[in-house]
């Protein structure tokens, strides 16, 4: 199956500024995939040539396994797409915004009539729809615009930071909205900065600075790819050196640091040996009363790759 996203050398300049570098990325299919970069990292110009605002000066793109172009009418109308706060106009009600852009993608007026109530409940809009946009705050303008993005049953939705001037109730009802289009097989590709929202939605992500992508898998293949390895931390009760011998024996374990009751256990994988970890305590006479499996997260990642690639611009690597 052809990847919903798929770029090879996309680029993109501005006069002698390069916003987006031989960009080479891969949105699978029915995946929850994470654009993630700084300010000014080529995030929302990649955005605008998938989507057909910008023309790219190198490369190609495909989605849904078509070239991009918004000359292909057919195309389009797979794609649901949401700008970074989008610009709504203010004298229309939500109802009639949605019903204008119905008519647009050429909806039936018996299917908008049940479409749209769905989508405004769907996006938690319900009883205010018939409100003028003019009075919706900036979270109601990202719900609706998002609604629109989802009017016209799109197989790919691209979305520039959704949760933008969304309240912590508001990210999380659309968090919960980008999961229920992943299972009924929608792809999503957002871009955000929101890392701890991404982290906690996303199937996969791409990271990219300046133009270029750094890094592009599952959070977990990237992490493996930086730090090689999980730990383990656990609280132990009744605890003796026979714990600590038990657990030196075990193949996994690398290194031993003890505080208290506390051990952090550094593994040699990045597997899940919480298992492995409780058997050994136990049958040293050990109770354990808390365990948890630690790895870098996805904030960890994003500032190990920002740096590294900093200290390769100054010529230390």
């Amino acid at each position: 199956m052809a990847p919903a996203i798929e770029t090879v050398n996309l680029t993109k300049k501005y006069g002698s500024l390069i916003a987006v570098n031989n960009l080479n990325l891969s949105v699978e299919v029915g995946t929850i995939h994470g654009f993630l970069g700084p300010n000014g990292a080529g995030k929302t110009t990649t955005i605008k040539m998938l989507v057909g605002l910008l023309k790219p000066d190198g490369g190609s793109a495909k989605i849904l396994g078509n070239r991009i172009g918004w000359d292909k009418p057919n195309l389009r109308s797979k794609v649901g797409y949401m700008p970074e706060l989008p610009k709504l106009p203010k004298h229309l009600k939500g109802n009639e915004l949605l019903d204008l852009y119905g008519r647009m993608y050429g909806i039936t007026k018996d299917k908008r009539l049940k479409q749209v109530p769905t989508l405004i409940d769907l996006v938690g809009l319900k009883g205010r729809e018939n409100d003028l946009i003019g009075k919706y705050s900036k979270g109601m303008q990202q719900r609706l615009g998002l609604a629109q993005a989802l009017l016209n049953e799109p197989k790919l939705v691209i979305l520039d930071e959704p949760s933008l001037g969304l309240d912590p109730i508001g990210m999380v009802e659309v968090r919960d909205i980008i999961k229920k289009l992943a299972g009924e097989g929608i792809t999503t590709f957002l871009s955000s900065h929101l890392l701890h929202e991404v982290e906690q939605i996303c199937t996969h992500v791409t990271i990219i600075n300046k133009g270029v992508a750094m890094a592009s898998g599952t959070i977990k293949q990237i992490a493996a790819k930086l730090t090689g390895s999980f730990a383990v931390e656990v609280e132990v009760d009744k605890f003796s050196e026979a714990v600590i011998s038990n657990l030196r024996k075990l193949p996994v374990v690398k290194d031993i640091i003890r505080e208290g009751k506390k051990l952090l256990i550094n593994l040699k994988t990045r597997d899940d040996a919480r298992s492995e970890v409780s058997q050994a305590i136990a049958a040293a006479g050990g109770i354990v009363i808390s365990i948890d499996l630690r790895g870098e997260s996805l904030e960890d990642i994003f500032l190990r790759l920002l740096d590294k690639d900093k200290v390769t611009a100054h010529g230390r690597v």
